[in-house]
């Protein structure tokens, strides 16, 4: 049985360097500007979108999406924009992209992370991908996001983004660590689809 781990334990670890760089508390102002929430909460941590990179899928003619062939030209870098408001990027309507964390993540053997989109995101049509940090993974986690509206949105870099939960269960035969996966270690940039 699958366990969820509290703000205590996630705080606790983290100090020991599983988050880097860790927030200990949900920030929601700074500099007395209102931000997109990010930091420890009571039964999860939601990491920032950084800055350094997002891309964004277009339309090559003639060519097919290929997981196994990926073609790097399918993802096109988006242009940081800066206002009062912060940082973003722009993910045109009807869209897909790719971004990456800010925080760095080492996952314990008996835990796996589950992140999922926020809620002020979802409410304007950006749906961020459930994805899985398994068992003994480590990196900075690429993010999928898919605008689901017929506006562009703007995803604020800096800023909360998604939320992570961390399940604890029996420990694992063998953990992404021990099978070399393929995402191990993955820095601070948006890393393709790999077979």
């Amino acid at each position: 049985m699958a366990v969820i781990k509290n703000d205590i334990w996630i705080a606790n670890m983290a100090n020991q360097g599983m988050i880097e760089p860790f927030e200990p508390q949900l920030v929601r102002k700074l500099d007395n500007l209102p931000v997109i929430s990010y930091g420890l909460s009571s039964y999860g941590y939601d990491i920032r979108l950084s800055a350094s990179e997002f891309r964004i899928f277009r339309h090559i003619p003639g060519t097919v999406v290929d997981p196994k062939r990926f073609n790097p030209e399918n993802l096109e870098p988006a242009k940081l924009h800066h206002d009062n408001h912060g940082a973003y990027f722009i993910l045109p309507a009807h869209s897909y992209g790719l971004g990456v964390a800010k925080e760095k993540l080492v996952v314990p053997e008996n835990i796996t992370v589950l992140c999922i989109g926020k809620s002020t995101y979802a409410r304007i049509g950006l749906i961020a991908n459930l994805t899985p940090a398994e068992a003994g993974w480590r990196g900075h986690l690429t993010l999928e996001f898919s605008n689901s509206s017929s506006a562009d949105c703007r995803i604020y870099a800096e800023e909360g983004v998604v939320q992570l939960l961390f399940l604890e269960g029996e420990p694992c035969n063998i953990s992404y660590e021990t099978r070399s996966g393929k995402y191990q270690d993955q820095p601070e940039q948006v890393i393709v689809s790999k077979v």
